[in-house]
């Protein structure tokens, strides 16, 4: 994980130095949440714009879980943390409006299980998710077009890459979101 997180960091600082040699592009730092049927997504995020189309980003987090009865096990609930590496498209310029992009998220998760009827039983399982997701939204730019606020829609799938212990709920997943934060 360090590893590809110095790898995500070089990628950005390259992407960086080639938007000031070319144009000046601004960054955008902000609180992004997510919101999805069994869990919550709370981080930090930092995107680097370039061209006049496109932008990479990245973000920290914690993913606090709930699947309830809809995982595998009877209940199922826990928290890991984790990151995302991404990338938007801006249909108009100047990275604003209408965006639509690609990410993925790799958690790091330990759930909490109990069942309560076939095979009565409680346990502790560790696993890495990785989760790709198509995503969609808006930037409105507020205040002498310093803040930012952007609500997304994502769509996605949620798989349980490595799994120490029972096997615990993963699949489709829709992502209701917003970012709010600043520009320079």
């Amino acid at each position: 994980m360090p590893r590809l997180m110095l790898l995500i960091t070089c990628l950005l600082a390259g992407v960086q130095l080639a938007g000031q040699s070319l144009r000046l592009s601004p960054t955008d730092i902000s609180l992004e949440f997510q919101v999805y049927p069994t869990g919550f997504l709370p981080g930090i995020r930092i995107d680097q714009n370039f061209g006049k189309h496109h932008a990479l980003h990245l973000r920290g987090g914690l993913n606090l879980i709930n699947h309830r009865d809809l995982g595998v096990q009877d209940d199922e609930r826990g928290s890991g943390y984790g990151g995302t590496f991404g990338y938007r498209y801006y249909f108009p310029s100047d990275f604003q409006g209408w965006f639509l992009g690609l990410r993925a998220d790799v958690w790091r998760n330990t759930i909490e299980w109990k069942n309560f009827s076939d095979l009565p039983g409680a346990g502790t399982t560790r696993l890495w998710v990785l989760q790709p997701t198509l995503e969609g939204g808006y930037l409105f730019l507020l205040a002498n077009q310093t803040w930012f606020i952007s609500p997304s829609l994502g769509f996605g799938v949620e798989v349980n890459v490595v799994t120490e212990g029972a096997e615990t709920g993963q699949g489709l997943i829709l992502l209701l979101g917003c970012s709010s934060g600043i520009r320079f």
